[in-house]
């Protein structure tokens, strides 16, 4: 097989894996409104424990992630976070049976840890398996994938579980009688148990196709970065464009999940019903499949992955102010709208944030991928700031995400040269 054969056959499966990622992580946003009604919790903040769990995997998980890696390899790595992304799916059946939401948020975390290792050989995979400058296109092809099935997966789980929600949450709502209210709740949790079994199923087979691939290796340790900064870059610490990155992926994925998993608490905060609701997040991850495509189509050839960072950043700091100045069905398009903003965000801070790292490629990529706990901090805040008594939901709204857009065009402009004037390098690919 030729270098460029395989290379593309390599793109087609992990394009098959950031589907997976996609369409497990963006469950979330149907999961938050569902457990809420399932397992009775009282606010919106307990209810983002929902992204608490499921993002704080990655802060833990992410460097034994890169340990991992060092070990099985990336290909190894890769099937072995299927499997365990598999084992979490099926904790929601025993925590569907009791309703227990703690049951529920460690198969969040657990599925969270399986991720984790997933992410951290994948990004830097397609990051590196061309040239570093048009790492952004690559991702945003990788994006679209993930995206797509983001837009569908909580379609499908919503119209399985919250199917005639409304009603369902007045009926239970107005139950008197402990047990049948209890016997409504029951009926509603079970509804979990088809999607998730059909998940893990997927997943266990997906896991065997991946170990049987021939995905090709890369070889981060043949190349260091020697000359490229500075001290020659012998330690971790002395790539500061990489810690920066770090905190600017943190931000990222807080405004993200901000823009995915929060939209639907906003519309409900607006009056908006269970059943209109549940298609918000969709509407978020449609904008940024045009974000990716329009990705596709201008990085390198009409702008770098610097720039559109920059003008990601500032159109996400104009549609937070529009969310702010705005109310009801015209807030809720400029969230949708931040998707567009995010899209770029990703595919432009991972490659700028790993360049020239060389032998620290995979612990580097790792320290991103902690970064994603913004994820599990970020909403929380949004719910606390937006509890009766405190700010409306459009002012927390506005505060949860203006500052982050403002570090994300901080990044963009002057951040991911920090620490050096010239990188330059990428592993070999055999």
């Amino acid at each position: 097989m030729t270098k460029a054969a395989g290379n593309r056959n390599a793109m087609i499966m992990i394009g098959i894996l950031f589907f997976v990622f996609g369409f497990v992580t963006w469950l979330n946003g149907t999961l938050i409104p569902f457990l809420k009604l399932v397992c009775q919790l009282e606010t919106d903040t307990e209810a983002f424990f929902v992204t608490t769990a499921f993002y704080l995997a990655y802060f833990f998980l992410a460097i034994p992630s890169a340990r991992i890696l060092q070990s099985t390899g990336f290909k190894n790595g890769m099937a072995l976070g299927l499997v365990v992304m598999a084992a979490g799916s099926l904790l929601f059946l025993p925590a569907a049976d009791s309703r227990s939401f703690a049951l529920f948020l460690t198969g969040l975390f657990v599925q969270g840890m399986g991720l984790a290792l997933l992410q951290t050989a994948s990004n830097p995979y397609i990051s590196i398996l061309g040239p570093i400058d048009s790492a952004a296109q690559r991702i945003s092809i990788m994006g679209i994938c993930n995206k797509t099935a983001g837009a569908i997966s909580p379609l499908i789980l919503g119209a399985l579980v919250l199917k005639n929600a409304s009603s369902l949450e007045k009926d239970i709502a107005a139950a008197t009688d402990p047990a049948a209210k209890e016997a409504l709740l029951n009926q509603l949790a079970g509804r979990i148990h088809t999607p998730y079994i059909i998940m893990a199923v997927v997943l266990i087979v997906l896991a065997l196709v991946v170990k049987r691939s021939n995905l090709p290796s890369i070889k981060t340790e043949e190349m260091d970065t020697a000359g490229a900064m500075e001290g020659a870059g012998k330690t971790i610490w002395q790539f500061p464009h990489l810690w920066l990155g770090v905190i600017c992926l943190f931000l990222y994925v807080g405004v993200e999940v901000m823009a995915g998993d929060a939209i639907g608490m906003f519309g409900k905060s607006s009056g908006i019903g269970l059943e209109e609701t549940r298609y918000f997040t969709t509407f978020t991850l449609i904008a940024m499949l045009v974000g990716y495509v329009i990705g596709i189509f201008t990085i390198p050839q009409l702008i770098s992955q610097q720039k559109a960072l920059k003008i990601s950043a500032i159109t996400g700091m104009l549609f937070s102010l529009g969310i702010y100045f705005s109310s009801g069905y015209v807030a809720i398009a400029f969230i949708a709208l931040l998707g567009l903003s995010n899209a770029l965000m990703w595919p432009a801070i991972f490659p700028l944030a790993i360049k020239g790292l060389g032998r620290h490629t995979q612990m580097g990529s790792a320290l991103l991928v902690m970064g994603i706990v913004g994820g599990a901090i970020v909403p929380p805040l949004y719910g606390w700031l937006s509890a009766p008594g405190r700010l409306s939901h459009n002012a927390a709204f506005m505060i949860c995400t203006l500052p982050c857009y403002l570090y994300i065009c901080y990044y963009a402009i002057k951040g991911h040269k920090a620490g050096s004037s010239q990188l330059t390098g990428s592993p070999a690919i055999s």
